[in-house]
């Protein structure tokens, strides 16, 4: 691969995205920031960044964005960061089926349709990188965010299944996956709540009220949130090693939990996960 490389990143209007599309273009990358909304992408634009309209629900705006990327690479795209996403917090059995479909338009079917518009384009190239922004839970489950847990599972399958079909290829996969950020995370997920979950009638009622004083906490989500830049050392790793590893752990919840999900019997894991939620509240 050469030294300075072009790379895509998806949902850059703030947090991992942002930090990430900054910090590569200091190094020397060539970064080519997308937002959903028109006015981010100005406001990106304005920072200095080159950035394009990309929305992950839209196929038509997904295949605009490939083209205008590659236009505006010389038809060379040597990296990708799938890093657009939201979570939907909610009991399972208060989830609609549009709810948990708009859930994985964004988070799995948005970033596979996108993927695998680039793939041949590496494949012709003899190298590139996908790297996935994945979470902690994709991995491990906790309570009231059934539909984000079941989308961050789908991403890490699908990863896993694509490392191994571009074995070889030049091609590699890596997985990004982070416990608590400083970002607009939840925020974004309040919105999600409000506008998919009804919690009038619902069994876990109660227990909204707990999540719900979550989601507006301001400041830190736990002691143990770190900056966006925690996520950036690991990507500039994926994406300049010479060997890039097919997981990336970021924070201390998610180094506890994946050696306490190797060691821990499932009902031990479920109990330690019910007593980190809160119920929810946490």
């Amino acid at each position: 691969m050469t030294t300075n490389r072009n790379i895509l990143i998806t949902g850059c209007s703030s947090g991992i995205g942002h930090c990430v599309a900054h910090g590569l273009k200091a190094r020397g990358h060539r970064v080519i920031a997308s937002c959903r909304k028109p006015e981010d992408v100005q406001r990106l634009s304005d920072e200095g960044l080159e950035c394009i309209r990309l929305d992950l629900d839209d196929s038509a705006s997904i295949q605009e964005a490939v083209r205008e990327a590659l236009d505006r690479c010389d038809g060379r795209i040597d990296a990708l960061f799938n890093n657009g996403a939201f979570g939907l917090a909610g009991a399972v059995e208060d989830l609609s089926r549009d709810a948990l479909r708009a859930q994985f338009e964004t988070n799995v079917l948005g970033w596979l349709e996108l993927t695998n518009l680039l793939l041949p384009v590496m494949r012709a190239q003899g190298h590139g990188r996908i790297i996935q922004n994945s979470s902690v839970l994709g991995f491990v489950a906790l309570p009231y965010r059934g539909a984000y847990v079941a989308s961050k599972f789908a991403i890490e399958g699908l990863s896993d299944t694509l490392r191994l079909e571009l074995a070889g290829s030049g091609v590699d996969v890596s997985l990004i996956e982070p416990g608590p950020i400083e970002s607009r995370f939840r925020e974004n997920a309040e919105r999600a709540f409000r506008r998919w979950i009804r919690r009038e009638g619902s069994a876990h009622a109660r227990a909204y009220d707990a999540m719900e004083a979550r989601l507006k906490k301001k400041g830190h989500a736990t002691r143990f949130t770190l900056p966006p830049e925690a996520v950036l050392d690991k990507v500039i790793h994926a994406l300049e090693s010479p060997r890039p590893r097919p997981r990336y752990y970021v924070t201390f919840p998610t180094y506890l939990f994946g050696t306490l999900k190797r060691v821990l019997s499932t009902r031990m894991t479920d109990r330690l996960l019910l007593r980190v939620s809160g119920g929810g509240a946490r």
